[in-house]
């Protein structure tokens, strides 16, 4: 059966009323509700807003990690390193920022130390590659960052919004086994590709997947309300031979009642993974 995991906060109500963040005040109560939920994993969240509070940045948290996941038996599998969405890995003129990429691999090393399997690098939104030199400024630190991922156990998922012929390009200048690509369902179907086209020209790269829906050019919903044909996406997935876990960002539910529909968006995506929907 495939496991299936969840985005870091959305177990618990939205936090300081942002859609996505890391639950600064209540982190370690997601174990329990993980494990309520029958999720195997957390991908947990490293962000610039209270980076200070996170178990990730010190010897004692990561040890806390440890020992809530062997109590809960829910792992720390991934982490979304959304800190580099606010602070760039490269300038808009496509040049490395130092500064910021000798933070990732501080946080490599902070990785290195639990069963994390990949690092998702999210270049969208406020962190797109709009430019040829922004992406060519991409491959060139990919080069010296695969490597390091790798010496490490680690990959690194690249989570953009290019066009898929443009973002198979990029990975196949990049051309490091450890950096491959991270396929979320809803932000596709929000920007109207095809999952045909778009996993037919990556399969050889996907690395993780984000289980959401979205209306094309709009929010987010719940599963199966949106655009995203995801009995195709599933069925692609499977095809791939694709046998990592599944990282539910769905649309969150009521408050206090988060870990009921995190159950119910499990069971949807072990049913369209196992055999399809019907």
């Amino acid at each position: 059966m495939t496991d299936v995991g969840i985005m870091q906060g959305r177990l618990l109500p939205p936090f300081e009323g942002r859609f996505q963040a890391f639950p600064a005040t209540r982190w370690r109560d997601e174990f329990s509700l993980a494990r309520k939920a029958g999720l195997a994993c957390i991908e947990w969240i490293y962000e610039k807003p209270h980076d200070q509070q996170n178990p990730l940045g010190s010897d004692q948290g990561i040890a806390e990690l440890k020992r809530l996941s062997a109590e809960s038996g829910v792992d720390i599998r991934s982490i979304c390193a959304d800190y580099y969405m606010q602070e760039r890995l490269i300038d808009p003129d496509g040049a490395p920022q130092q500064e910021v990429v000798d933070h990732l691999q501080w946080l490599m090393n902070q990785a290195a130390q639990l069963p994390v399997i990949y690092i998702v690098l999210p270049f969208v939104d406020a962190s797109s590659l709009n430019t040829p030199g922004q992406r060519d400024g991409l491959i060139s630190l990919m080069a010296d960052m695969g490597p390091l991922a790798s010496k490490h156990g680690l990959e690194l998922h690249l989570e953009t919004d290019l066009e898929p012929v443009v973002f198979r390009h990029l990975l196949d200048a990049i051309d490091q086994p450890a950096v491959r690509m991270n396929f979320d369902i809803g932000n596709s179907a929000s920007l109207g590709f095809d999952p045909v086209d778009e996993l037919t020209i990556l399969d050889s790269y996907l690395g993780s997947v984000h289980v959401k829906d979205r209306e094309l050019g709009g929010g987010t919903v719940s599963l199966g309300q949106g655009n995203a044909d995801l009995a195709t996406c599933f069925k692609l997935i499977r095809q791939t031979g694709f046998s990592r876990h599944l990282v539910l960002q769905a649309a969150r539910g009521e408050d206090g009642h988060e870990a009921t529909l995190a159950a119910s968006n499990r069971h949807f995506v072990e049913r369209h993974m196992a055999t399809g929907p019907e």
